[in-house]
């Protein structure tokens, strides 16, 4: 039986009243990015299933997987959501007045685009070795491939920059749905690709469509940051100026963690040539499978807490920050860990109804949802990781998650080593859980004694229930789902689909009836938001 918690009406009462004003715009800014975020990540998905249609999980998706990680990965890193460009952009925008925050955009924007001009035409000179030192047990046919991809693709690493920037001041001007909506654009271009110059341009069409689509994102967002007055195309070289060395030295650190990533995952790459081939591309498809609903929830919990965090940064208002890491934390559990739960119970049906068409064969799918069981289990790790790095940001220490991340990395290693000597690519999976795991642990230890104590009383007892209930709701839908099998089997997509969606709401409806004695406030909140959609009968 989970415990009954009862919170003391201070604790969430910052946002349910006194300020009604903030507490609508806090869940008018979540509902926008998670509705954004939405149609960008299924677009995602689609591109996705596209790809697994065409090529499958073979030598033309494993070349794309090695190409892709370091463009690929500066794309993501400096030119997404939550990336370090965009959490510091925010953080020092945020403080400075309308006047100077246009010439502090412009100055970083030369700044970066010009350096990234220069590592663009590095990326290309450089991308045979590169490949090389990725892949090292791949063969040289998918080499030479992934080698023609990559020098596609290197300019995504000076569109990254711009992006990432762009969509920092759109946020700190208040705008939210273009940079939600605009990673739409990359998947179309990449779908686009393959519908109609598949043929023409093989496998290279992946790496084209890629390209293509960040163009379009950074051309879309040009005249919404002229219009909010955050900065031109205008080159400005003020670097004596106070916030631009702030900026700079806030960036410099935050990048280099975050930067540490793509050193894990070359790591996880190393490991995976070394395997059969396949293993690139299955670690691709499981990775988006469980990032789709983590990237849509993570930004409607990263975005709008990022500025609150970061007004919160002085001390004298850390009693209300360590409420609201509190608060953030347990809609983290609220939403990873049943949708974990849940999603490792169902993993295989979900793998054959998502991509089991064509090139991609029923093999494929018990690879793919192995690793997708892994990551599953790890989901809360991974994004309440996130949201105790982005409280570093606020204080304006990007030093604390650099360190952890390079201790990580010498963890990710040692991981893969074993695991994969153990469970072939389902190591690779249960090498990045770990390693979040150990992370999230250090860095909240680490804020616990900057902040002077965390609540952990008010933090641990919710997410212990939580994850009780979680488990249960996962154990009832994955038996559901048996007795399902064996009452109708498990070919037609007619009867995947629908066991899926059987098995899938008997696990929300048990999580539901599990979670309803701790009496979250976090959870009242949420329902009451839903309940102002409905009819009045049914309110």
């Amino acid at each position: 039986m989970i415990a009954r918690v009862t919170p003391k009406p201070a604790s969430f009462i910052r946002i349910a009243t006194p300020v009604e004003k903030k507490s609508r715009s806090l869940a008018h800014i979540a509902t926008i990015v998670a509705i954004a975020t939405l149609l960008s990540k299924v677009a995602g998905l689609v591109r996705q299933q596209a790809i697994a249609a065409e090529f499958g999980v073979g030598a033309a998706v494993d070349a794309y997987s090695y190409a892709y990680v370091i463009p690929g990965f500066l794309f993501v890193l400096l030119g997404g959501i939550n990336g370090p460009f965009h959490s510091s952009i925010i953080s020092v925008v945020l403080k400075q007045p309308p006047e100077k925050a246009a010439p502090l955009v412009e100055t970083i924007t030369t700044v970066v685009g010009g350096l990234l001009l220069v590592l663009t035409a590095i990326l290309m000179l450089l991308a045979d070795p590169l490949i090389q030192l990725i892949a090292p047990g791949a063969s040289p046919e998918i080499q030479a491939l992934a080698a023609e991809q990559f020098r596609i693709m290197a300019p995504l690493a000076v569109l990254s920059g711009l992006i990432g920037i762009g969509f920092g001041t759109l946020n700190a001007a208040d705008q939210y749905w273009l940079p939600s909506i605009s990673p739409l654009l990359s998947s179309l271009a990449v779908i686009i690709g393959i519908w109609f110059f598949a043929d023409q341009f093989g496998p290279a069409v992946l790496a084209w469509g890629t390209l293509a689509g960040g163009v379009l994102q950074w051309l879309v967002q040009i005249p919404a940051q002229w219009q909010a007055g955050m900065g031109t195309l205008r080159l400005r070289f003020d670097l004596n100026r106070p916030e631009v060395r702030e900026l700079i030295q806030l960036m410099g650190p935050a990048t280099l963690s975050s930067g540490m990533l793509l050193i894990s995952v070359y790591i996880s790459l190393f490991f995976a040539s070394q395997l059969p081939v396949g293993a690139a591309s299955a670690l691709s498809y499981s990775q988006l499978l469980f990032l789709t609903p983590l990237g849509i929830l993570s930004n409607v919990i990263l975005v709008p807490y990022m500025p609150i965090f970061a007004k919160l940064a002085q001390p004298e208002h850390w009693p209300d920050l360590k409420e609201r890491i509190r608060q953030s934390l347990v809609l983290t559990a609220l939403s990873m860990m049943p949708l974990g739960g849940m999603m490792a119970a169902l993993a295989l049906p979900a793998v054959r109804v998502v991509y089991e068409r064509r090139a991609f064969d029923f093999a494929a799918s018990q690879l793919v949802a192995a690793l997708l069981l892994v990551y599953a289990i790890g989901m809360f790790f991974y994004l309440a990781r996130d949201v105790i790095v982005r409280v570093f940001y606020a204080l304006e220490d990007g030093r604390t998650p650099l360190y952890i991340t390079l201790w990580g990395l010498g963890f990710n290693a040692l991981f893969c080593f074993f695991f994969t000597q153990a469970f072939g690519a389902v190591g690779l999976a249960m090498a990045t859980v770990g390693v979040n795991t150990v992370s999230f642990i250090a860095l909240t230890w680490i804020l616990h004694r900057r902040l002077g104590g965390l609540p952990w009383g008010e933090l641990m007892v919710p997410l212990v229930g939580i994850a009780l209930a979680s488990v249960l709701s996962g154990g009832a839908g994955w038996g559901t789902l048996k007795g399902l099998e064996l009452l109708w089997g498990r070919e037609g997509l007619g009867v995947q689909l629908l066991q899926l969606a059987i098995a899938g709401s008997v696990s929300l409806i048990v999580f539901a009836a599990a979670i309803s004695p701790l009496n979250l406030p976090e959870l009242d909140f949420f329902l009451s938001k839903v309940r102002r959609f409905l009819p009045k009968r049914y309110q």
